[in-house]
């Protein structure tokens, strides 16, 4: 492996450390998932010896207390009541009602306080404590709101208010294809009302949302409403700092996807104005999104962090807000998405949906795109038809990869073998015009020439391939599809595979370390060594390739180590691959060396011997 190779694979190395030092967990923060994971374990231990004394009455009780405590009581005197909210606080419903809607995707209970949905379980889904995966932090209330001011100047939350159900059913059970709609109206006089009609579908986690507001002109102040979703979303993952990290709101409005994220505590509060196509909130594999169906006006995205981004305890709140003019439209509709971040489910709600999922860096968003939607998802998709182990699916997939960039990869393992049957000449010719690099220049160049080499032939290649091994990684480490996905040893494949805890914590590594990552870093030395880093026959840049080799799979141990191994695994069989690709081309240049190289070889030689006779 000559120079010129090695300054092309040094520049990958660099923009493989650049996306590494941007993704890796700081030291602070491995350190702080080590304690969290001693305090969940802590607190899971402490729940569940508690859980067994709790009974349900207990239960309701406390609920039922939590609920009047947030809740403006009806026996409060009416001049504070009138403080609040006005002429709303003389109105609402006397009773609090729950409704459970299930289907073979989730089960969601629906509160007539605020009239929507105070917690949604998804049936398919758990934590990685393996508790059943519900979305909503605060359940107190409907998570949906219609916010407006009224004509009294009091800023008013349907939230806060109490409907009357249309309905007289407590319990819907919904097959694939079946639907029902649960109506809640609330009566603020004889004329004027605002009833929620919400569809549920029995097949997909899209719901849809009309809100009527009947002769409501004579409460409300202006032409405009918000309508939004305002709880937190539950984190579900072990890794509270990554998950935490992929909370977000999201803002997609004119063929443009706006991102608002903060990166350390405090609050923000981020306004986008126009025609807005829906806008969410989401942690690091699941989701809520508001589409209005109706015309919109303006979007809003809420968001703090309360404490230390990542450790445990902290919460990240982001709400999101679309606003809409009633002039003339006096029913509002929204199409409602609440469940995983899957492709094939959001593509159905919008196709658009699916860009809150990182899958590449903005500058290679138009190749890294297609392949994800087009190439990559179907073909786990189809693959897990027949082959239900998602492991075995991604070794499968990590051979079809290496099948495709076969010519490319080909082309370059030829071109370093090439080379390095050219180092000795190269050596003579550095030796002999070493006081005149120009010359050298030259004569480098024409034994390339009349080799047939090409000294970029081996790094341009790698950096072709660099688009797609950016893709791989982030998809693997962000697709819903491994999520949970066991294989050999690894509980789940989106999640890092430790196998090994040491007494110390290193710098940016942390105090375990990944079965899979070990593997990938043995299988990149080895590749390394077997492309001829090692070899005598290159003298020139033997020493530099020796510290090269020891170090770039060192550096990926540190990249890689805490990140989901269902990627490690995939680079794992990537490099075997490559290695036996490597070593078919070595046993092919040994047995027949190309003439055109023998030929530069003989020009060289005859050149530095009549060299040598004319210093005689």
């Amino acid at each position: 492996m000559d120079r010129n190779t090695v300054t092309g694979l040094l520049l990958i190395v660099a923009l493989t450390i650049a996306w590494g030092w941007f993704t890796m967990p700081s030291p602070e923060e491995l350190e702080r998932q080590r304690v969290e994971r001693a305090v969940q374990d802590s607190i899971a231990a402490v729940q569940a010896e508690q859980d067994r004394f709790d009974n349900g009455d207990q239960s309701d009780r406390e609920i039922d207390t939590e609920f009047r405590q947030q809740t403006p009581s009806a026996e409060a005197p009416t001049e504070t009541r009138r403080a609040v909210l006005g002429v709303f606080d003389e109105i609402g419903y006397p009773d609090t009602l729950l409704t459970t809607v299930r289907t073979s995707l989730y089960e969601i209970e629906f509160t007539n306080v605020g009239a929507g949905p105070a917690a949604i379980t998804l049936t398919n889904h758990q934590t990685w404590e393996s508790e059943p995966m519900q979305l909503i932090a605060d359940n107190s209330r409907s998570a949906y709101s219609l916010g407006f001011l009224s004509q009294q100047n009091y800023n008013i939350e349907t939230d806060q208010l109490v409907f009357e159900p249309l309905f007289r059913e407590q319990e819907f059970s919904l097959s694939d294809g079946e639907s029902a709609q649960l109506a809640y109206r609330l009566q603020v006089d004889d004329y004027s009302s605002i009833v929620f009609t919400y569809t549920i579908y029995g097949d997909r986690y899209a719901y849809d949302l009309d809100v009527d507001l009947v002769d409501m002109g004579r409460y409300i102040s202006g032409t405009n409403v918000d309508f939004g979703w305002k709880p937190r979303l539950n984190l579900s993952e072990r890794d509270v700092a990554q998950d935490a990290q992929a909370t977000a709101g999201y803002i997609y409005a004119g063929g443009t996807l706006e991102k608002y994220q903060l990166s350390d505590s405090g609050s923000m509060e981020e306004r986008i104005n126009g025609t807005i196509g829906w806008v969410s909130t989401r942690t690091r594999f699941f989701g809520q999104f508001i589409k209005p169906v109706t015309t919109s006006n303006a979007a809003t995205i809420v968001g703090e962090i309360d404490g230390p981004v990542g450790e445990f305890g902290t919460n990240h709140h982001y709400q999101s807000y679309i606003q809409s003019g009633i002039v003339n439209n006096p029913t509002l509709s929204y199409e409602l998405y609440s469940g995983p971040l899957r492709y094939y489910d959001l593509r159905d709600f919008d196709s658009n949906a699916y860009d809150v999922v990182e899958i590449g860096y903005a500058l290679i968003r138009w190749f890294a795109d297609p392949l994800v939607r087009y190439a990559i998802i179907p073909f786990f998709m189809l693959g897990s038809n027949f082959i239900t182990n998602f492991g075995v699916l991604i070794i499968l997939f990590g051979v079809a990869i290496k099948l495709i960039l076969f010519p490319l990869t080909q082309k370059s393992f030829k071109s370093m073998a090439a080379m390095k049957e050219l180092q000795p000449q190269m050596k003579e010719i550095q030796e002999k015009y070493k006081d005149d690099p120009k010359k050298q220049q030259q004569e480098t160049i024409a034994l390339y020439r009349k080799a047939k080499v090409n000294p970029l032939g081996g790094c341009l290649p790698m950096l072709l391939q660099f688009p797609i091994l950016i893709t791989m990684f982030f998809f693997f480490q962000n697709s819903m599809i491994i999520r949970q996905e066991s294989f050999l040893w690894a509980n789940d494949l989106s999640a890092p595979d430790y196998i090994l805890s040491l007494p110390f914590s290193i710098p940016f590594l942390g105090d375990q370390l990944a079965g899979f990552v070990l593997l990938m870093s043995a299988a990149m030395f080895l590749q390394m060594k077997v492309s001829g880093g090692m070899s005598s026959a290159a003298p020139s840049s033997g020493p530099n390739m020796k510290v090269f080799m020891y170090f770039m799979p060192v550096m990926l141990l540190f990249i890689f180590n805490n990140f989901a191994s269902g990627l490690s695994l995939y680079y794992l069989v990537y490099n075997v691959l490559s290695i036996g690709q490597q070593v078919l081309i070595n046993k092919q240049i040994a047995a027949k060396k190309p003439e055109e190289i023998e030929k530069a070889k003989e020009s060289v030689n005859k050149k530095l011997k009549k060299g040598k006779k004319k210093k005689k």
